[in-house]
């Protein structure tokens, strides 16, 4: 990935303002000092835009990274195929990168592993591929039964299959990504009390919304006016309140020295 040609984008910036803030930063200057004193060099960009360009270039920096070790780590498996090494190379985002890295990541023993040990994985394929129409699925399960590999009956046999069928859609990137938009899309956030007491949260005891990209915004992070935790954005800018407090001392010390 071309992370200075992203960062340029994204923030729709000059190239030379993101190379030199990003030389700036590798340098080990602080955002406060780069804003402050080194204006002429990224054009005056504020320390806002600055902490999330800072904040963008190690994420990105850690999506290149990452994607190295799984495609590293594929490819020592002997599974790397053009196309996958496509999909990871295009990845834009650290769980689309998981998501394709799943099947080829060492998990605990699971149940489909223990189905295919047995045996079940053609079942599981046959069955898969819609060829259920060629026989009734006992009859497709029944050559699979083998009390020696620990399947006594034909229920065993198609449970088997149905644990190896059930891991295959969950290690679907594809499938895993569409769940996600569809969550995203039209999913319900609901909520209900633990226990009944009075509290600033009670109008969440019985709570239930739409999850569409705004109302899951406002239902996830809108918190009552009262709430002893504070306000949201004041948790998304900590640095605010140390602002205002600043602004405050330097009220009253001018304040001091004008009154003697």
């Amino acid at each position: 990935m071309d992370i200075i040609a992203t960062l340029t984008s994204e923030f729709d910036l000059k190239p030379w303002q993101v190379e030199n803030t990003v030389n700036l930063i590798d340098e080990g200057n602080t955002i406060p000092f780069i804003a402050r004193y080194r204006k002429e060099a990224h054009g005056s960009l504020d320390d806002q835009v600055l902490r999330e360009l800072n904040d963008r270039l190690t994420y990105l920096r850690n999506l290149d990274k990452r994607r190295e070790e799984i495609l590293n780590s594929i490819e020592e498996q002997g599974k790397l195929t053009d196309e996958l090494k496509a999909k990871i190379d295009a990845a834009t985002v650290l769980a689309e990168l998981e998501d394709l890295y799943r099947p080829y990541k060492q998990k605990r023993r699971t149940r489909a592993m223990m189905a295919k040990e047995k045996g079940l994985e053609p079942l599981a394929m046959y069955l898969w591929e819609r060829k259920i129409e060629e026989a009734t699925l006992e009859e497709a399960a029944a050559p699979y039964v083998d009390a020696e590999k620990g399947v006594e009956t034909v229920e065993d046999a198609l449970q088997g299959a149905s644990d190896i069928i059930a891991e295959l859609i969950s290690d679907d990137a594809d499938v895993r990504k569409a769940l996600k938009e569809a969550f995203t899309e039209s999913g319900i956030i609901s909520s209900k009390a633990a226990k009944e007491e009075d509290s600033v949260y009670a109008q969440y005891y019985e709570f239930e919304s739409l999850r569409g990209p705004r109302e899951g915004r406002r239902a996830s992070h809108h918190r009552p006016h009262d709430d002893p935790l504070g306000p949201k954005d004041q948790e998304k800018e900590p640095g605010r309140q140390q602002k205002e407090k600043g602004r405050r001392r330097s009220t009253r010390a001018c304040r001091r020295s004008v009154s003697l």
